[in-house]
């Protein structure tokens, strides 16, 4: 038993609204429904596991798991209801942090999958659902991120195919067995179908796919294979739940995003890629400066760049400025924002055609550098007018160099065109971009397009006397989805929220 109350789980039982009785019974008859029939709590022990921070023996941590997911609308773990599957108390899981062990990470990967997969259907994020600061993620892992990665694989021999500090009723052992070469090739090339669709259609169809083959390779990382077919395995990892966590911000499932870059940043430097943990940590970034965080965002990507370290290429410390600059761009910090741009451009120049970007580089190229600048400029623009020229010059520039397989860079390209020339008082130029946006919003999935419209219908507001932007308004009502239409018709006048 332990001394101290268990925080987590007292928040979250807050936030359900249950009594400790009703939480009692809710337990018994989910144990029940999950084979454990024999299991039996009761309001003194619910007490016990919230005050004084006793944790309770398997499989009391997953059944409340899976009731608190169920409850609030998003993905709960073990974890984080305070429980650890080494049952530390209370202050020593405080003080853990996020170095997890490599055989922690695969257990959470496979928890977290596997609860998102049969909890999180229809797309609910709860009251209890919430972002950590980007102070909290990057004052955290600054120190393990510097470090050396300790592979499993590298450690001792155990008779145990798995780790012995994971609990083993975590993973199916049916599927931890071993892979070789070939299955691994296979799992990288799935990697770079999911990845073509989701930059063509948006993360909404495939999400779940994407998180099922990470659940499959969670359960992979459990057993012990050679050093290097393991690192690719954790290669593999860090791709997909880049892409799951990507693909759940892209339809709105922000926690459940950044749990997934989290545990990518994680997956990636247990394979020794530092670079691609510094990837994993930007798209975090990104995230928070399109919620309106861009002050935590340059927290993350100062983690993000100094974690990358020295073996990251010029095109992969190109990309991490232009995610920079526009977090300076939402502060209103002009002069940062154009500096950081411009080192940005002589990275991507001096990168050359000889040396071939990681995999998960490869749809960052001209056409991306051009609509990240002009997504900053665009973003500058609400605090600087006369930043809507440039804004303008670097999006023709996106569309223009754009190939087949980037509907959603493009729509994204046009939209912010679009912004900028209503910006800079041009409404008929910024009239004909904005439907040429229209025109192709409804062959994807992306929530991420549907906010950078909102954020335009706003812009429209100061011209809506003008008869064909009062058609254009209301052709964007009509298209916008159902839970979308009531914030649109609010922000016709004042800006709301950052792009």
């Amino acid at each position: 038993m332990g001394n101290e109350a268990n925080t987590r789980l007292a928040d979250l039982f807050g936030l359900t609204g249950w009594s400790k009785g009703e939480l009692a019974r809710l337990v018994n008859k989910q144990a029940a429904a999950m084979g454990h029939p024999q299991l039996a709590t009761d309001t003194s022990r619910v007490r016990r596991w919230i005050d004084t921070g006793e944790s309770p023996r398997e499989p009391v941590p997953q059944v409340l798991a899976a009731l608190f997911t169920e409850r609030l609308g998003r993905v709960v773990t073990i974890e984080d209801l305070g429980f650890d599957r080494r049952r530390q108390t209370a202050k020593k899981r405080a003080d853990d942090g996020p170095p997890w062990p490599p055989e922690r990470t695969a257990a959470v990967l496979t928890e977290f999958t596997g609860m998102d997969l049969m909890f999180n259907r229809r797309g609910l994020v709860g009251a209890g659902a919430a972002l950590a600061s980007g102070t909290v993620l990057s004052t955290a892992m600054y120190e393990w991120l510097h470090t050396d990665p300790a592979l499993a694989a590298d450690g001792p021999v155990l008779d145990d195919p798995l780790h012995a500090s994971a609990d083993a009723a975590s993973f199916d052992r049916y599927e931890a067995a071993p892979v070789g070469l070939q299955e691994i090739e296979a799992l990288e090339r799935s990697v770079e179908v999911f990845r073509a669709w989701d930059a063509s259609r948006g993360g909404g169809l495939q999400r779940k796919a994407v998180v099922g083959q990470l659940n499959e390779v969670g359960g992979m990382l459990s057993y012990r294979h050679p050093p290097q077919l393991q690192r690719r395995l954790w290669g593999v990892a860090a791709n997909l739940a880049v892409l799951a966590g990507w693909m759940s911000h892209d339809v709105g499932l922000e926690p459940t995003a950044q749990k997934y870059f989290v545990i990518a940043t994680h997956a990636a430097r247990e394979g020794g890629d530092r670079p691609r943990a510094g990837e994993a940590l930007s798209r975090a970034a990104r995230q928070m400066v399109h919620l309106g965080r861009p002050d935590e965002a340059l927290d993350l990507m100062k983690l993000a760049r100094s974690g990358a370290g020295e073996t990251a290429l010029p095109r992969t410390r190109a990309m991490l400025h232009t995610i920079e600059a526009w977090a300076q761009a939402s502060l209103g910090r002009g002069q940062d924002m154009r500096r950081t741009l411009g080192e940005a451009e002589e990275l991507f120049v001096s990168a050359g055609d000889d040396t071939p970007a990681p995999s998960w580089m490869q749809h960052f190229d001209e056409a991306d550098l051009h609509g990240m600048q002009a997504l900053a400029y665009r973003t500058l623009a609400e605090h600087e007018p006369s930043a809507a020229a440039q804004a303008q010059i670097h999006a023709r520039q996106a569309i223009e160099l754009r190939s087949s397989g980037h509907e959603r860079s493009m729509i994204l390209d046009y939209l912010s065109l679009a912004s900028a020339c209503f910006i800079a008082g041009d409404p008929e130029q910024a009239d004909t971009y904005a439907r040429m946006a229209l025109l192709s919003m409804g062959s994807t999935s992306s929530h991420r397009t549907w906010d950078r419209l909102r954020e335009m219908y706003r812009l429209t507001g100061r011209y809506a006397d003008q008869r064909h932007i009062s058609d254009l308004r209301r052709e964007i009502e009509t298209a916008m989805p159902q839970q979308k239409k009531g914030r649109a018709a609010k922000t016709g006048g004042s800006r709301t929220t950052p792009v």
